[in-house]
């Protein structure tokens, strides 16, 4: 495929591969883009604010209703690209097309909501007579960079409230997983979305990334990674506003009361979907001493059953990972924890870029397969004694994305909901759970700013105060 830059499809002579992670075929190629090209599309971009600008909200919202409906009528095509280009298993990349039309379906409605409000001025002393409003403005020029882990709903996160709020959106999607990207710009163009609302760079991001979000005619950076690139961005980005996503290593604690059953389908629901590529995944499962022996015998069950291969295969429940170097250091990493004394209960084993999903017992927290972000297909369990010991135990960690309990007792889920430091909260459910409307972001370097179209059209405007001194 080609890249979208300056109202047009680019080829470049250098290329990039886009690879099925199962068999390491070429799905593609699309252009190695440059920092010329950069240079190029915020120019470009510029004028693009000023055409987005003055569209209506009314024709923000029929562009982006109709490729919703563009994007539901495609959806079998939508969902075996994701899973071809992503290497998550093909019920995952229908169920994230099916998100993707949702996502942009709820931010065509918010570009009729963008309003402001009448501001009391005569509450305070020297405001009779005044008349005061607030308007909510577009910010101008928004980079939008997405992870390879849901390359077309991540992207639509970005784009859709961008547009919504009538800016022009540069994409910058992950190197691995350009293609989703690129056919939402087709299908957003098909839709009757003006030339100059959006350009798609692909190339990588060392290369491509620091030029965009280090430049002065962005004002919005929205992205989704690494908290490492994530440090990067925002040392570079200088006076800007920027949302930022970053990872996580979500806790999951089980009191005592749980139904263990329960648990273990949720925990083998959320640790292992997308080959655990997933932020939110279920990393650590802090486990009441009490019941921690029933737990893995219930947990280890339901992970066997798992069965892995080929993500487009329909049997298969969990595919690849993207690279065989992300499923390398899984490996390493659970090898590492064994030898400092924990134990494998099932999985362990790796074929390619195919992990089997695995649950290790008896990990320390201070484990690097607890304490940092795995980002794969194995669940840390580790005992606790009291759930003062499991929210000190969940809390203690730089990330903050998503936390889970497991309790029918009202009051340890209270403490959970206010103690634990983290931006979502599940109680009698894991941590990988997102309504695409709801606010969604971290705490601590889990990152700021909140996701959901609402939520993001509100970060991607500016609001401008506007008084009326009435009356001489």
């Amino acid at each position: 495929m080609k890249m979208f830059l300056e109202g047009k499809w680019t080829d470049k002579p250098k290329k990039i591969e886009v690879r099925n992670p199962y068999d390491n075929s070429v799905v593609d190629t699309v252009p190695k883009g440059d920092g010329d090209d950069v240079a190029r599309a915020l120019s470009f971009a510029e004028r693009g604010a000023r055409v987005m600008a003055k569209l209506s909200g009314y024709e923000r919202w029929r562009i982006l209703r109709k490729a919703a409906d563009l994007m539901a009528a495609r959806n079998e095509e939508l969902g075996r690209l994701i899973s071809t280009e992503e290497g998550k298993i093909i019920a995952e990349g229908r169920l994230e097309a099916n998100r993707a039309v949702e996502t942009m379906m709820g931010s065509a409605e918010e570009a009729k909501r963008l309003h402001g409000e009448t501001i009391p001025l005569d509450g305070d002393p020297g405001g009779a007579k005044k008349l005061g409003f607030t308007l909510r403005v577009p910010c101008g020029i928004v980079v939008a960079i997405s992870p390879f882990n849901f390359p077309l709903n991540l992207v639509c996160h970005k784009v859709g409230p961008a547009l919504a709020a009538g800016n022009s959106v540069i994409i910058k999607p992950a190197t691995d997983t350009p293609l989703s990207a690129l056919r939402l710009v087709e299908i957003l163009l098909e839709a009757g979305l003006p030339p100059e609302g959006a350009q798609c760079i692909t190339g990588s991001g060392g290369e491509i990334g620091d030029p965009l979000v280090s430049d002065r005619r962005v004002r919005k950076i929205t992205f989704t990674g690494s908290r490492e690139i994530g440090d990067r961005i925002c040392r570079l980005a200088g006076i800007k506003k920027v949302t930022m996503e970053l990872g996580s290593n979500c806790p999951v604690i089980v009191m005592p009361d749980a139904d263990l059953n329960k648990v273990a389908v949720a925990v083998a629901a959320t640790g292992y979907a997308n080959a655990g590529q997933v932020c939110i995944s279920t990393q650590r499962v802090l486990t009441a001493g009490k019941v921690y022996g029933d737990f893995l015998s219930a947990l280890g069950p339901k992970v066997e059953a798992l069965t892995i291969g080929n993500q487009l295969d329909e049997k298969t429940k969990v595919g690849p990972m993207v690279r065989e170097v992300d499923a390398i250091r899984v490996e390493q990493w659970v090898k590492e924890a064994v030898g400092g004394g924990a134990r494998v209960v099932t999985g362990g084993s790796r074929r390619g870029a195919v992990y089997a999903p695995t649950v290790v017992a008896d990990v320390k927290p201070t484990m690097r397969i607890s304490c940092d972000e795995l980002f794969g297909p194995a669940v840390a369990v580790t005992p606790f004694g009291s759930i003062e010991e499991a929210i000190a135990l969940a809390n203690d960690s730089v990330y903050g994305l998503s936390a889970g309990i497991f309790t029918e007792n009202i009051e340890w889920a209270m403490k959970f909901a206010r103690e634990v430091e983290s931006g979502n909260l599940h109680v009698n459910w894991g941590p990988q759970w997102r309504a695409d409307l709801m606010p969604y972001g971290g705490l601590k370097e889990s990152g700021f700013g909140k996701e959901g179209p609402r939520y993001a059209v509100e970060e991607m405007t500016e609001l401008k105060m506007v008084v009326f001194h009435l009356g001489g």
